[in-house]
């Protein structure tokens, strides 16, 4: 199957998972578990918004930062700017933080609530260009149907 197919499985996928239950860290913790299993990339997970910065949620893959500054990052660039990033070279992106020297590449997607960023689902690879626009269409699907689904 190409990366498109794997997507298009985990989007009806995710569907079904996420149906019945309105419980969002529940729904996080399957969600990067799905995404983290079918792909095998480094790191899988979630960063919450609270209270003016981000905070570990559930994720797949090694141990993490656990609080990341608004602005700070790839992840605190995400949530600043309310968009979704791709980063070819984590190293040469400014302000980078080196929760794992593993990591090369990440995409990082933003989920909103009345408008506002609540959360940012984080992908980190240990390749270089791992990701491309394809995987930022589908995972900002993914993360539409998990934003449906908050009350």
């Amino acid at each position: 199957m190409n990366k498109k197919e794997i997507y298009e499985e985990l989007y009806e996928q995710t569907k079904a998972l996420i149906k019945n239950e309105n419980d969002i860290i529940a729904n996080m913790a399957n969600i990067a578990a799905i995404i983290h299993e079918r792909f095998h990339f480094w790191w899988t997970g979630f960063y919450r918004v609270v209270n003016n910065e981000l905070i570990l949620g559930p994720f797949q893959g090694p141990i993490a930062c656990t609080r990341i500054p608004y602005g700070k990052g790839v992840c605190g660039t995400s949530w600043k700017n309310a968009s979704s990033i791709i980063v070819e070279d984590v190293h040469q992106f400014p302000g980078h933080i080196a929760c794992s020297s593993a990591s090369n590449s990440e995409i990082v997607v933003p989920m909103f609530k009345n408008n506002e960023v609540v959360a940012v689902l984080d992908v980190d690879s240990e390749k270089f260009a791992t990701f491309d626009e394809t995987d930022k269409e589908w995972l900002e699907r993914i993360i539409g149907l998990m934003e449906n689904s908050l009350h």
